[in-house]
């Protein structure tokens, strides 16, 4: 299994694992051995805290490596007036008679609340690649879709500014 992500998710990825493992985890190794000089380790909330700590640091590096090592290349090969990857779209929802403005990201990026939405969700299947004008239809769930249209595209490219996910 792999993961699709862009030039700048492994350059992000990479960022952060170096952070992680040269700045990050000297002080969780420290604050760990500071709290266990405070004695009784099974009612020493500090200790505990300290090594919770330090494993969601190193489960997150080895996600981190582990991304990184299955890692496919993408790029985007949209054309100048269909969706592609980090462009941002205007999409009407006739059901709420409302215009949401969304960008189409890789999985990594993804943040629904901030309209980032991944690639391989089923909206982001349905809006990659359509053109201003556009109607589709979003299968949620069995009992349940909605209808879009494409109301605006503006072009952009992967510049960094949308963060990686964190856990």
């Amino acid at each position: 299994m792999h993961d699709e992500l862009t030039y700048e998710d492994i350059r992000k990825m990479k960022e952060e694992l170096d952070y992680r493992r040269r700045e990050l985890m000297p002080g969780l190794i420290e604050e760990v051995k500071r709290t266990r000089a405070f004695g009784d380790l099974s009612e020493n909330f500090e200790y505990k805290a300290a090594k919770q700590a330090q494993n969601k640091n190193r489960s997150r590096i080895r996600y981190l490596e582990g991304m990184i090592k299955t890692a496919v290349i993408i790029e985007d090969n949209s054309g100048d007036d269909s969706v592609g990857l980090f462009d941002e779209v205007d999409i009407y929802l006739p059901e709420d008679n409302d215009v949401e403005t969304i960008r189409v990201v890789s999985t990594v990026r993804t943040d629904p609340r901030k309209g980032l939405i991944s690639r391989e969700s089923p909206f982001g299947k349905q809006v990659l690649g359509k053109k201003v004008g556009d109607r589709f239809i979003v299968q949620v769930s069995e009992t349940y879709s909605y209808e879009a249209e494409i109301r605006a595209i503006r072009k952009s490219s992967d510049d960094g500014s949308v963060p990686l996910m964190g856990f």
